[in-house]
């Protein structure tokens, strides 16, 4: 399923880079033709490329929500819960060996009694 996750955003996001491209390939298609000046040319380009880095964002914020909603969904611990798990570890285990060290040595019984 991760796998499936990254190929996806990787396409949206390789699309979008794509798209930038081509952007920039037809404002200066354009200019070459006379049909806009450089100056037009720079101010629709930067206008598009703005609108799609905000779309790229908005896709990054919607694949984050799509893959928290799948890991809640598949009870996948987050990695702040995963810390917090190995921190009470740590004190359990400081805490049994403080126990276990204040306790007398069991003496083994010998074989044959």
């Amino acid at each position: 399923m991760q796998d499936y996750l990254k190929k996806a955003v990787s396409l949206g996001l390789g699309a979008l880079a794509v798209t930038e491209e081509k952007v920039r390939e037809t404002v200066e298609e354009l200019v070459k033709k006379g049909e806009v000046s450089r100056k037009e040319a720079v101010k629709v380009a930067q206008t598009l490329l703005k609108k799609l880095e905000t779309g790229k964002k908005e896709v990054e914020k919607q694949v984050e929500a799509i893959v928290k909603v799948s890991l809640r969904k598949l009870d996948i611990p987050t990695r702040t819960e995963l810390k917090r798990m190995e921190s009470r570890l740590k004190k359990l285990e400081s805490s049994a060996k403080k126990k276990a060290a204040g306790r007398p040595k069991s003496r083994a019984r010998k074989a044959g009694k």
